[in-house]
C-alpha cells in the first residue's frame, strides 16, 4: 500500500464523520441556503476542525458561492475542498545549513520515533546528521534514541538520566561543529506540568546554541499526536506560550485520528505542517502535502 493509500486509510474515522456527512448533505441539497451552511458548520466542528477555522472557512465558502452564483451543491463541495487545501498550504521556509532542530512535544506523541525517522530522511538526501539526547528527565529516553541512532547510523551525544540538558546540548554543538554536521536534532523533555521549567530549560539551550553556534539556523518542531483531537490543540497552545514553534509534525494518522484537528492546530500555531506520520514504519513519515492531505480527507483519489 502506497503512502497516499495509507494516509487515506488513516483518515477513515474523519471521513466517516466529515466526508460521508458532507456527501450526504450535498446529495440531499436542493438549494444552497442557511440550513445548508448550518449543517456544514456542524459537520466540520464534529470533525475536530475547530470553531475559528470552521467559521472562517464557511464565510469564505459563502462569499465564493455568492460571487460565482453557484447553485450546485457538488460545486460548493469542491470549493470547500479548495479552501481546506489553501488553509493547510503554508509553504515551509527553505532549509539552511547548518541547522539545529529542537523537537518538542509531550511524552507519548512519538517524538523520539519521529526524530529517528527524520534522521533517516535527511541522511537519505545526503545530509550529515547528529542526534542529542537532551531529554534527561524521562527514564531510558536516551536509550530509546540510541536505538534509532544505531538504526540510522548517525552519532548520538548523550549524558544519561538526570544530567543537565544544557550540558548535553553544549557537547552536541561542539561535536556538530567539529564534524561539520549539516543537522543536529535535539530531543527535549516532554513534560508540560511546569511550563516555566520547560521554557527556562529550552531558553538556556537556545542561548548556548546562539553563543556557541551563531551560524546555525535554529528551528523548533512540535510533534503532536493526531488521535488526541482537542487535547492536541491545548498542547499546541501551551507549547506556543513556552517556545517559538517553527513547524508541526503530526503523528499517528493511522486509522484512529480525527484528521480535521490538523486544520485547527495549523491555524492555532500559524506555522506550516512539515511532516505527517501514518504508522510505525521507517517510511511512514513523509513531507506534508496539502493537496494530498485534502484529497485523502475528502476520500478522493490522489
Amino acid at each position: 500500500m502506497g503512502f497516499f493509500q495509507r494516509l487515506k486509510q488513516g483518515l477513515t474515522k474523519t471521513r466517516g464523520g466529515l466526508t460521508d456527512r458532507v456527501d450526504e448533505l450535498v446529495e440531499n441539497t436542493r438549494e444552497i441556503d442557511d440550513d445548508f451552511y448550518d449543517e456544514l458548520t456542524d459537520i466540520l466542528i464534529l470533525a475536530d476542525v475547530g470553531m475559528d477555522a470552521t467559521m472562517d472557512m464557511i464565510d469564505k465558502l459563502r462569499r465564493r458561492v455568492e460571487q460565482e452564483k453557484i447553485k450546485d451543491a457538488n460545486k460548493a463541495r469542491e470549493i470547500l475542498k479548495s479552501i481546506v487545501a489553501d488553509e493547510m498550504n503554508i509553504p515551509r521556509p527553505p532549509l539552511k545549513w547548518p541547522m539545529v532542530m529542537f523537537v518538542v512535544g509531550v511524552n507519548g506523541v512519538g517524538k523520539t520515533t519521529t526524530i529517528g525517522k527524520m534522521a533517516l530522511r535527511f541522511q537519505e538526501i545526503g545530509r550529515s546528521v547528529m542526534l542529542a539526547a537532551a531529554d534527561t528527565f524521562r527514564a531510558a529516553a536516551d536509550e530509546q534514541l540510541a536505538v534509532w541512532a544505531e538504526r540510522a547510523k548517525v552519532p548520538l551525544i548523550r549524558h544519561g538520566e538526570g544530567a543537565d540538558p544544557a550540558a548535553v546540548v553544549y557537547d552536541a554543538v561542539q561535536a556538530a561543529k567539529a564534524r561539520k554536521s549539516d543537522l543536529l536534532i535535539v530531543d527535549t523533555a516532554g513534560r508540560l506540568h511546569n511550563k516555566k521549567n520547560l521554557m527556562d530549560e529550552l531558553s538556556k539551550m537556545r542561548r548556548i546554541i546562539d553563543r556557541e553556534y551563531p551560524e546555525a539556523n535554529v528551528r523548533c518542531m512540535l510533534v503532536l499526536d493526531a488521535t488526541t483531537g482537542q487535547n492536541g490543540i491545548q498542547q499546541a497552545k501551551q507549547f506556543k506560550e513556552a517556545v517559538e514553534i517553527g513547524g508541526i509534525v503530526l503523528t499517528k494518522l493511522d486509522g484512529t485520528a480525527k484528521g480535521g484537528v490538523a486544520i485547527a492546530i495549523r491555524r492555532e500555531l500559524n506555522v506550516p505542517v512539515w511532516y505527517i506520520g501514518v504508522g510505525e514504519g521507517i517510511d511512514d513519515l513523509q513531507a506534508f502535502d496539502a493537496k494530498q492531505f485534502t484529497n485523502a480527507l475528502f476520500g478522493d483519489e490522489e
